[in-house]
């Protein structure tokens, strides 16, 4: 946004924010438009490549891209919350939770990585596959480390003099989104992807445990703005605040209950993303095992009797299911499952 115009009003400027004027007061931000601009056009380039090559690539991985993702970014950056939220403390709350879980989610759910590698050709691809497996990225993006940037960002921004100064300085403001932005897909990205951005240990039950245990980290923000006894900003808030919104201490409760319904809400849908990958890698996984069982039980080719004949049908043999001759998890489980039969 440039210079944040509304952080030149003078308090009580705008006008009351009623229901109408949240949906209908836009504004833009040359940053964020820029981003989405680069991210959408990315993302469609991607799309055509894939498409080309006679493969396909799932309308909704594109919508939730598109919509829930880029569209959340628009609407954090550039809506009345954006208008009003040098005025307000509980409009940007609520945009900082849409930045680092909302707009997140979405850019998850396209699975931007998988499409990279799909599009790019043989080099790119690869180059692309050596950035996630370099160290660095390896370790911002290990589950723990990813979680505990996120806590820590929401931690920084509130009880720090980084989001006071933001409110002042507009090209700060515009890091701190970019800043929220970023721990946000340090997490949500490599859990959702189709790709083996995280370790081996990683599997689908762990992950959704994962999930669960960030739902309850991400509500530790919302609870502390809510009940902190200090006003975040107050010396901003206590000068700016219009006279038709609330005191700027019940400003900060709403701003907190916002934060932590948000980050309550959008747990569920991170959740039964993982759940939804799982059945699907479970069903996979089920008919890659039938098909090799119907293999490894064809009956092999009659034994041949020494004067060339045909042998009878007890002669005919069964190759020995691979279950029964390799030693691994899987194979032991099988052996179990038949014993007990």
């Amino acid at each position: 946004m440039s210079g944040h115009a509304t952080a030149a009003l003078s308090a009580g400027s705008l006008p009351e924010l009623t229901f109408g004027r949240a949906l209908g007061s836009w504004q833009p931000d040359v940053p964020a438009l820029i981003l989405i601009v680069l991210l959408g056009g990315l993302y469609g380039w991607g799309v055509l490549r894939v498409r080309r090559s006679g493969r396909t690539w799932s309308p909704g991985r594109a919508a939730a891209f598109a919509l829930l993702g880029l569209g959340g970014l628009a609407v954090a950056t550039m809506s009345s919350l954006a208008v009003y939220d040098h005025e307000l403390f509980w409009p940007a709350a609520v945009q900082n939770v849409l930045l680092d879980l909302v707009t997140p989610l979405g850019l998850a759910l396209g699975d931007p990585l998988r499409l990279a590698i799909e599009a790019l050709p043989g080099e790119g691809a690869e180059r692309v596959q050596r950035v996630m497996s370099g160290r660095v990225v390896r370790l911002l993006t290990f589950p723990l480390v990813s979680t505990a940037l996120v806590l820590a960002t929401e931690l920084t921004v509130y009880f720090t003099p980084y989001f006071a100064t933001a409110l002042r300085v507009g090209w700060l403001h515009e890091l701190m989104y970019l800043h929220l932005l970023v721990a946000g897909c340090l997490f949500v990205v490599p859990v959702l992807t189709r790709e083996e951005a995280l370790p081996a240990w990683c599997s689908h039950p762990v992950r959704a445990a994962l999930v669960f245990l960030d739902g309850v980290i991400d509500a530790v923000p919302g609870l502390v703005v809510m009940t902190h006894g200090t006003l975040i900003a107050g010396a901003w808030y206590l000068h700016h605040a219009p006279s038709w919104s609330p005191d700027v201490a019940h400003d900060q409760q709403i701003g907190g209950g916002a934060m932590l319904s948000i980050a309550e809400l959008v747990a569920l849908p991170f959740l039964l993303a993982i759940l939804v990958q799982w059945a699907r890698a479970e069903r996979v996984q089920a008919a890659a095992l039938d098909r090799r069982l119907d293999r490894d039980l064809t009956p092999a080719a009659p034994r041949a009797t020494g004067s060339g004949a045909a042998g009878s049908d007890d002669e005919a043999v069964r190759v020995r299911p691979w279950w029964e001759t390799e030693q691994n998890e899987v194979a032991a489980r099988i052996r179990r499952q038949r014993g007990e039969d």
